[in-house]
């Protein structure tokens, strides 16, 4: 696997980061509906050309399997693959991020206890919590901060 920060981010990689987007959200975000995935989709295409650090992790034939958003020290995004889910992607792409772009906090759906379990795993902690997400709707989050080390 190869771990990149990528600064071109031309139409191709973006339609190969949203098939990773969709079958990586299709695998793990059971709360949300089919129709509520395709109307958070349409999204999904700016958000990756405007994030200012963008990672991603590619398998032995280069195809993209994974990728993070950062932004001032904050995961604002990070998707794995279904089919490269349970392989240790999600650790490399988040170590990368805390060790070279020193991500220190993240916002993570409580109804999507897999990745707070994995978050918490990874040495994060809940700060915070509100009962709904960016746009208001009713898909509570929960605010994390990476553990001090002491």
């Amino acid at each position: 696997m190869q771990i990149e920060v990528v600064e071109i981010r031309d139409l191709t990689l973006i339609s190969d980061l949203c098939v990773v987007w969709n079958s990586s959200v299709r695998a793990t975000h059971d709360f949300l509906t089919g129709e509520g995935i395709l109307q958070i989709e349409r999204y999904v295409p700016t958000a990756l050309k405007g994030v200012p650090d963008l990672v991603v992790a590619r398998g032995s034939l280069g195809e993209p399997i994974g990728f993070m958003g950062v932004n001032d020290c904050t995961l604002e995004m990070l998707f794995v693959s279904d089919s490269s889910r349970g392989v240790g992607v999600g650790k490399r792409l988040l170590e990368y991020g805390i060790e070279r772009l020193g991500v220190r906090k993240l916002t993570v759906n409580e109804q999507n206890p897999l990745a707070r379990g994995f978050y918490e795993h990874m040495g994060f902690e809940i700060y915070d919590r509100s009962d709904v997400d960016e746009q208001g709707m009713p898909f509570p989050l929960l605010y994390m901060r990476l553990r001090k080390k002491f």
